[in-house]
């Protein structure tokens, strides 16, 4: 019966993915609430609708910004965290873990207390620094996770080698690093394409695709909408695919 009940479980959660996948195929009009029959026209023009292409470059460059910047930052606490021994270091793992725990909107809305008391108007750069901020604490702990696996040793060796502390690292512990930092960046762009409610308490008048698509809801979100959400989740799961074939490809190889 578990299997069944897993099954069962599993397909509830393919309900959304499924719905957004079929009315994407849509021949929807001012609405994409009823189905209406099928067509390939929005496939053929993803931006068709209004403003949706925009709002999807905004959360591109949103996402790509705030991955890199949290990315770089958060790999260096992590290493400091882990490698280091310094005055306050508890205190910083406490505090890395805060945006973790705390509710977004509370987190939003505080975010936009301080732009606003610093005279910062709502807007693109408000909305990638507080990405930066809130993804920063994710890359932290993903990165440390890695960080503390990795066997000491093999710097030591090095160092035997007579390679230098910059050498070491370069050589040894950042080509071992590269999969947990690769995971972190993946995670923290995930995070930032996807977020709505910090993003709709400091962005203003600027939209982002999570925005436009709940302003949308209201009347019927686009077929366009469905069409990148579609595009978007199939890319997601090549990616997932692609990265499994190579690790048992590696894994015979070995």
């Amino acid at each position: 019966m578990v299997p069944i009940f897993a099954g069962l479980a599993f397909l509830y959660l393919l309900v959304p993915i499924a719905y957004t996948v079929a009315f994407s195929f849509n021949q929807a009009g001012r609405t994409n609430l009823v189905w209406r029959g099928f067509t390939l026209d929005n496939w053929r023009n993803p931006c068709g609708a209004p403003q949706v292409c925009e709002a999807l470059v905004n959360s591109l460059k949103v996402g790509g910004i705030a991955t890199v910047v949290s990315t770089a930052l958060g790999t260096l606490i992590a290493l400091a965290l882990v490698r280091y021994r310094f005055r306050g270091r508890a205190a910083a793992n406490l505090l890395i873990f805060l945006p973790m725990s705390t509710p977004e909107v509370v987190l939003g809305a505080a975010l936009l207390a301080q732009f606003l008391s610093l005279r910062v108007n709502p807007g693109f750069t408000t909305v990638v620094v507080a990405h930066i901020m809130f993804c920063i604490s994710f890359v932290v702990v993903t990165v440390k996770a890695r960080v503390a696996s990795l066997d000491p040793r093999l710097e030591e060796a090095a160092a035997d080698l007579y390679a230098s502390s910059w050498q070491a690292f370069w050589r040894v512990t950042f080509p071992l690093l590269i999969p947990g930092i690769a995971a972190a960046a993946l995670l923290a762009f995930s995070l930032s394409f996807d977020d709505f409610i910090i993003t709709n308490f400091n962005s203003g008048n600027f939209t982002t695709f999570p925005k436009f698509v709940y302003v949308s809801a209201t009347r019927g979100i686009p077929a366009q909408a469905n069409v990148i959400g579609s595009a978007m989740f199939a890319l997601a799961l090549l990616l997932v695919v692609a990265v499994q074939v190579v690790s048992v490809a590696r894994r015979r190889r070995t």
